[in-house]
Formats: structure tokens, C-alpha cells, sequence
């Protein structure tokens, strides 16, 4: 039986690179496809690069296109209404300088055109992750009791932003058969499985929305076990990522830097999380069918998205890519271990 999952690489943390360069560099590291991220596939005029182009570079190195990273402009989009800037690194200056309405605006027509791209070049799963629709007081997750009063109601008013700011999108979305794969993730419009669960309900279970499996982000009490049972049959895409809980020190503080804080992201082999029991419930739970069957394919991709404080970026990846495909892309069983007792 050929194997449930192909090694494969997320480009978003790559955009030093061309796209070429990122090929190059994951083909030489041992992945069988990649995940490049949306800006590695403009053509530098504010638009994209032709679709035979981008499939050229892929088809010439042998590799498979396993996704568009749209996670930054998607929570762009959705988080735009805040006034935050810590979206700005992801905004080109000019935009930027815009108000928010019209930063928002300028983020749907751009994700418009990111789909049909997708569509053309045969991706129908799209990783990303909504933005702060609720805004930063629900995203901070703090157990107060300021979210509703005399006059006001933070969770019904993000529900209905949430509803309105992307109904266009997810019209799109449906007449492109594409799946908007959420990842769950601190930050977002859905950070535990019942927030995202909430999200379909709200949108009358609407078909695009979908999953990015991620278990490096179930480090404030939720188990990756106990949130993709309760998403399962969501999950279109799926990534490869570790980490570390040092004891100790505080999970929310406002230390930017990485090597100081509680929570720490780790090369595959040596974090917290047992990678092998993890894709093996993304089996139990169906991904590898559900992502075959949308794209007419025997293999799911595992997209690598090691990162380290302490270890350089290439060297981290490269190393995730090897550990993936040597433990964790292996055949599915076809029937139970106890089948041919007694045969």
C-alpha cells in the first residue's frame, strides 16, 4: 500500500526566498511537495505570477503544490477593523498608510483573486486562519465579565461581524469548491475547536468552512487530542509543528522574545507532543480520505512548519522535513493487527 502521507514544507516562514529558491531548498531537504506562501507567487506588481508558470516550477522539480499560505492576509482582512498594527509587517506600505475600511477592502479583493489562483492551479484546501473578528478583549480569553452589559454584547457583535465581514469570501470560496481551512490558533476568530464549531454554526454550517489541523497551538489546556476529535471531519489540511512548556514561567506575558518565554516552538523529535500519536488520530479522524478524495490523490501532506529560538530556520526545517518522512509517513492499515490470527 503506498504511504498515507507525503513530507511536505509551509513557505510562510521561508519569504526570504523566491519561490524557485524555496523549491530548490525543500526538493534538497527531501519533501515530495510544499506549501509556498501567497507572496512567493506575486509577480511584484501587486498581482500574480501566471498559473503555467508557478505549476512549471513545481512540475520541473518533481514536486507537488500542496497549498497557498494565505494565513496573513485572511487575518488581515478579518482583524482590520481593530486599527491593530501588528498586521503591518504583512501590508505593503502604501496600503497601510490606508484606514482600516479601506484596508479591509483592499484585503477582500486580493483574497478574491488568491482563490481563483488557487482554483486554477488545482488547490481546493486553503490554509489560513480567520482574524480578530471579536476583537482583542475575546481574544485575550481573560475570564472577566466585561463582555456584555447594559447596551452591549461583544459575542453577539462578533458573531455578526464575523457573519458579514466574510460572507463575501465564503461565497467565493463555494463556487470555487475550495475549503478555507481555519487554523486554531491564539489570535483568531476561533482558538479552541468549540470557538470554530461556534463559526460554522453562526454561518448555518456552511460548507468552505473548514480545518488546518495544527498541534502546536494546544498549549493552554486543550489537548490536540480532545480539539481534532471535536473538529474531525473539518480538517482539509493538516501541519507538522512541536513545542515546549518551560515550568515556571507565565504563558501570557508581554515578552516578545522567543527564547525567553514559556512556550516555545521546537524542532519535531524533541518538543512536548508525540508527532506519530498525533497524525495517527488526523487518520482515525479521516484527513488523509477527505483530502485524497477533494484532490484526486493517493497521499496527504504533512507540511513541516518547524521553528526554534535557538536553531536556525533552514536548519530546523530541513531537519523537520527529515524526521516527517522517515517516522511519519507510513502505510495505512487496511484492517485490524488481529485479522490473520488463527489463519
Amino acid at each position: 500500500m503506498p504511504n498515507a502521507y507525503h513530507a511536505s514544507i509551509e513557505g510562510a516562514q521561508h519569504g526570504a526566498k523566491s519561490l524557485e529558491q524555496f523549491l530548490d531548498y525543500a526538493k534538497a531537504a527531501g519533501a515530495a511537495g510544499a506549501q509556498p506562501s501567497n507572496y512567493m507567487l506575486g509577480d511584484g506588481k501587486g498581482g500574480f505570477r501566471k498559473v503555467k508558470d508557478i505549476a512549471s516550477a513545481f512540475s520541473s522539480r518533481g514536486m507537488r503544490l500542496d497549498g497557498i499560505s494565505a494565513h496573513c492576509p485572511f487575518w488581515v482582512h478579518t482583524s482590520a477593523w481593530t486599527g491593530t498594527k501588528s498586521g503591518n509587517p504583512f501590508i505593503a506600505p502604501d496600503v497601510a498608510k490606508l484606514s482600516p475600511e479601506k484596508i479591509e477592502a483592499w484585503h477582500e479583493k486580493y483574497l478574491l483573486k488568491l482563490m481563483d489562483l488557487s482554483a486554477e492551479l488545482g488547490v481546493k484546501s486553503v490554509p489560513m486562519f480567520w482574524g480578530v473578528a471579536f476583537g482583542w478583549e475575546l481574544a485575550s480569553g481573560y475570564p472577566w465579565g466585561f463582555w456584555g452589559g447594559s447596551g452591549f454584547d461583544l459575542v453577539k457583535e462578533g458573531q455578526e461581524r464575523f457573519v458579514k465581514k466574510t460572507a463575501k469570501l465564503r461565497k467565493h470560496a463555494n463556487s470555487l469548491g475550495l475549503k478555507l481551512c481555519h487554523e486554531i490558533h491564539p489570535g483568531t476568530a476561533a482558538m479552541t475547536a468549540d470557538d470554530f464549531l461556534m463559526l460554522v454554526q453562526i454561518c448555518d454550517n456552511d460548507p468552505c468552512l473548514a480545518v488546518n489541523a495544527d498541534p502546536s497551538h494546544c498549549w493552554e489546556g486543550e489537548s490536540w487530542e480532545s480539539r481534532f476529535l471535536k473538529v474531525g471531519k473539518y480538517i482539509y489540511a493538516a501541519h507538522v509543528k512541536n513545542f515546549v512548556i518551560r515550568p515556571g514561567f507565565p504563558l501570557r506575558t508581554m515578552e516578545s522574545n522567543w527564547t525567553r518565554r514559556a512556550m516555545q516552538f521546537t524542532d519535531l523529535g524533541s518538543g512536548d507532543l508525540n508527532m506519530q500519536r498525533y497524525v495517527e488520530l488526523l487518520l482515525a479522524v479521516g484527513y488523509q480520505d477527505r483530502y485524497c478524495k477533494l484532490h484526486g490523490c493517493e497521499s496527504a501532506p504533512l507540511v513541516v512548519e518547524a521553528e526554534s529560538a535557538h536553531k536556525a530556520l533552514d536548519y530546523c526545517s530541513a531537519d523537520g522535513i527529515a524526521y516527517t518522512a522517515k517516522n511519519l509517513c507510513f502505510p495505512q492499515a487496511g484492517g485490524s493487527f488481529e485479522d490473520g490470527m488463527g489463519a
